[in-house]
């Protein structure tokens, strides 16, 4: 147990379990909070996919042009998240979180009342301040919540909002667009941080700062084997994965050659993988997080790889795509874990780096995964994705036992 265990109110949370089973209504209410906002802030950082048509007609500018709303968010968040637990100083990581989700609400409404592009922009670029400072925290926090021993499981249960809103987000904010108009759609992701934070401000426990970062302090943890490894974990698998899970439905056309019910479907198995992944990728990060590191790797090379060889059949390639968002599920609860135990003393600055690194290897697995598929088709996104999360595995086999 570190030291900013200590200062948390004890009366609210009990720091000693271990076991969800075990853990009092108090530390569920807190722990249920944080994936609230988990789920309202992807949400809303995902809610474009399904409104670039109308948006783009909307505010008169082409749809390329209002798929950039997508960049401004991930790019704000990259640079917000090395300098967020230096600014935040030593606020009471309670008031952060709360006032994270009021940036959020702001932001959304920002969006949905936007004119010009501009405003628009400026509304997705104080979404990724939230997102990125919501996630720089998210596992200092959760490890103060329910105690060091469950942090993967916790966790588990706070990215069990990632999961459900990749699923739900784009899919309903299409509809909502249909039904009522975009605008519509932003201003209900308005709503749901909303929610978030009145969650927040009645379950979290106060959580006095236990440092104050610099940022000499989140690049000194660079020096640590741990972190090195946590940080290269990630980038080789998440790069991998967004490399080729962007170009899975363009291989199931014209390779598999599904049509689009059936693709859907597909990928509608694959979100419902993910968060059955994301369960068990908490418990077994409690376990041994060097396990949990090589099995997430290696499930996720052998569905790419398997897919590769094997795709052009078509059950095959359902229960491939299946796997591989199981793998996916798993990943965003053992990265981190695996990360922040490089820095059980630094949490903070270590997740400014987790989030930083993940940003990083989403730009860098778009920009590779976009050039292969345009130079060598379907095929190529998915071979570079199987390269990567075997590389992974390579890295695991130094990893310490835990």
């Amino acid at each position: 147990m570190t030291d900013t265990t200590s200062q948390l109110d004890v009366a609210a949370i009990d720091l000693d379990t271990a076991e969800p089973s075990t853990w009092s209504a108090a530390t569920w209410f807190a722990v249920l909070s944080m994936a609230a906002t988990s789920f309202a802030l992807v949400s809303a950082e995902f809610l474009p996919a399904g409104l670039l048509t109308p948006l783009a007609h909307d505010l008169g500018i082409t749809e390329g042009t209002a798929g950039q709303v997508v960049t401004a968010t991930a790019s704000v968040g990259a640079v917000t998240a090395l300098l967020s637990n230096v600014l935040i100083g030593r606020l009471n990581r309670k008031t952060v979180l709360v006032s994270l989700s009021a940036l959020a609400i702001g932001s959304n409404i920002l969006a949905a009342l936007a004119t010009d592009f501009w405003l628009l922009l400026l509304g997705r670029a104080g979404l990724g301040i939230a997102l990125s400072g919501f996630w720089a925290l998210s596992v200092a926090v959760v490890a103060r919540l329910v105690g060091a021993n469950a942090t993967g499981r916790g966790m588990a249960i706070v990215t069990l909002g990632v999961s459900l809103a990749t699923i739900a987000a784009p899919s309903l904010g299409a509809l909502i667009s249909d039904w009522l108009g975009w605008r519509t759609a932003m201003a209900v992701t308005a709503g749901l941080a909303a929610l978030a934070m009145l969650l927040q401000a009645l379950s979290l426990p106060t959580l006095p700062a236990s440092t104050s970062n610099s940022l000499a302090d989140v690049f000194s943890l660079t020096r640590r084997r741990g972190i090195q490894l946590g940080m290269l974990a990630i980038l080789l698998l998440m790069t991998g994965h967004f490399a080729g899970s962007v170009y899975v439905r363009p291989f199931l056309e014209k390779v598999t050659l599904l049509e689009t019910r059936s693709i859907a479907v597909a990928l509608l198995g694959f979100g419902i993988a993910s968060v059955i992944g994301n369960v068990a990728g908490g418990r077994m990060a409690d376990a041994s997080i060097r396990l949990a590191l090589v099995v997430t790797a290696a499930l996720m090379a052998f569905a790419a790889l398997s897919l590769v060889l094997w795709g052009a059949h078509s059950g095959i390639a359902f229960g491939l795509v299946t796997l591989w968002g199981f793998a996916f599920g798993m990943a965003p609860v053992v990265l981190p874990t695996n990360l922040s135990r490089g820095a059980p003393d630094a949490l903070e600055a270590a997740g400014s780096l987790m989030v930083v690194s993940f940003q990083v290897a989403i730009s860098i697995g778009a920009v590779f995964g976009g050039y292969i598929v345009d130079h060598y088709g379907a095929v190529g996104p998915l071979t570079l994705t199987a390269v990567l999360a075997a590389s992974t595995l390579a890295l695991a086999s130094v990893q310490p036992r835990s």
